[in-house]
């Protein structure tokens, strides 16, 4: 296993960021360890969504990212996040483009490197899901 620790700086998008590093180190088998951060405001997919219908909303922050799950791979990505507001307040979804960095976001990858993902159509969600060979 090898692992990636990378830092995205204010501003930078934080699902295009990881996006970007996991395309740029050649990731193909990737999921988060851990992602401290800050965010301007969150995008996110909510619970529930079908292709027809899906319930995206962005909500002005700031917040911090209390915590982050997912698989990465240079063949996609899928993240889930969980925020939190100056009250405490915490939600969470599939996180989506358009959440600002601010003020950092530290994250850590950890890659299986005998494996790659792949995201294929499964036609019962409607979605791409992962394939792993």
């Amino acid at each position: 296993m090898k692992i990636h620790t990378f830092r995205l700086k204010p501003d930078q998008d934080l699902k295009q960021g990881i996006e970007q590093y996991v395309q740029q180190n050649n990731i193909k088998a990737g999921f988060i360890v851990t992602c401290v951060a800050g965010v301007k405001k969150v995008t996110l997919r909510m619970a529930g969504a079908k292709p027809e219908d899906q319930d995206i909303r962005t909500i002005d922050g700031p917040f911090e990212v209390d915590g982050m799950v997912g698989t990465v791979s240079i063949n996609g990505c899928h993240l889930h996040v969980t925020v939190s507001n100056k009250e405490g307040q915490a939600f969470g979804g599939h996180l989506k483009e358009n959440s600002p960095v601010y003020p950092t976001a530290e994250i850590v990858i950890g890659e299986d490197e005998t494996k790659t993902y792949y995201r294929e159509m499964d036609e019962e969600t409607g979605f791409n899901e992962l394939v792993v060979k």
